[in-house]
């Protein structure tokens, strides 16, 4: 049985590197495409080869060629969306962050439930083998008791991306919900425990307009104790990015893994020297789509859930009130 996807979203990321990680995947085909704009759809579609440029999101929703919906819209169309998938019937795969708010999120999340569909949060990073890794020596006590960590993920947002990331707030504008969400995923999945609060400051740095941030500096602390530190930033060509975990009995050190193109290095140093893992940068894309697929055909789970989903979305959001109040705030969920 083909599974049939519909882009909600006529996005670059659906058509650089979603398209070709379902294509990838065996029985799976990328079957229409919603735009806004039913003539940027059209020409999207033949671009890339989709077959149906649907002329609106009900037209999209009631193919019955479509199983499952990939949604890359502006972060405050996710949760309608996603509900209106949820009622038709169709398995949804999200874009971080989920939506605008936690209770939109969870409203998302129990709608998917209640349509016995699979809700999934597109994290790619997660599926990193380098992180893979990292987890895995974590927790087998390669480094001993984890006591800090430290991630660095600054970029220059190339120009094609900057759009309405610097001048719609509406939209969920800024790094904090474009690029911390994803540290904050990544950094629960390695060292498997949850955000309990944070401290952050923000910066304006003259990329963005008016008070959004395009740079972001915070702590957080996790429940096995951990405090992490994360910078994000729009505006820094030339920083690189890693990600480190330093324990009671050793450090792993990484650079290059927080973006999947790069080619990751992770270095293990403990009393018995440096050992440099062997890593190759594996199809993390790839590998989202599969166990999505596979959680359909009822064989596991996805990579990212929905609940991983809210969590970073969780911390995002309380960075942001932080910055904005500042003082340390709680993350509950």
């Amino acid at each position: 049985m083909t599974i049939g996807f519909g882009f909600i979203g006529a996005s670059d990321i659906a058509k650089n590197k979603m398209l070709a990680a379902i294509r990838n995947t065996p029985n799976c085909e990328v079957v229409s495409v919603y735009s806004s704009n039913l003539e940027r759809g059209r020409a999207y579609a033949a671009e890339t080869f989709i077959p149906h440029a649907a002329s609106s999101l009900e037209d999209l929703l009631s193919n019955p060629a479509v199983n499952a919906v990939y949604i890359s819209t502006t972060n405050e169309l996710h949760y309608p969306q996603t509900l209106a998938a949820a009622q038709a019937g169709k398995h949804v795969l999200c874009e971080k962050p989920l939506a605008m708010s936690l209770t939109e999120a969870q409203a998302m999340q129990a709608a998917c439930q209640t349509a016995s569909v699979v809700f999934a949060t597109n994290h790619h990073l997660r599926n990193a083998q380098a992180h893979h890794k990292m987890r895995e020596l974590i927790a087998a006590g390669a480094i001993g008791k984890p006591i800090a960590a430290r991630v660095f993920h600054a970029v220059y947002l190339r120009e094609a991306l900057q759009g309405w990331r610097l001048d719609k707030p509406e939209a969920g504008a800024g790094v904090v919900l474009d690029i911390v969400v994803h540290d904050v995923d990544t950094l629960r999945f390695v060292l498997q425990a949850d955000p309990t609060e944070v401290v952050s400051l923000s910066q304006q740095f003259g990329m963005s307009a008016g008070m959004i941030e395009d740079g972001s500096m915070a702590v957080f602390r996790f429940d096995n104790g951990v405090i992490a530190q994360v910078h994000t930033a729009f505006t820094v060509p030339y920083a690189g990015n890693g990600f480190e975990v330093h324990g009671t009995e050793g450090s792993l050190i990484a650079k290059n893994v927080m973006h999947p193109a790069a080619q990751p290095e992770v270095l293990l140093r403990t009393a018995r020297g440096d050992h440099l893992l062997e890593l190759t940068a594996n199809e993390v894309y790839n590998i989202g789509v599969e166990r999505f697929v596979a959680a359909i055909q009822g064989q596991g789970t996805p990579a990212a859930s929905g609940e991983d989903g809210i969590w970073s979305l969780a911390g995002a959001l309380a960075c942001l009130e932080s910055a904005r109040t500042g003082q340390k705030v709680a993350i509950n969920l």
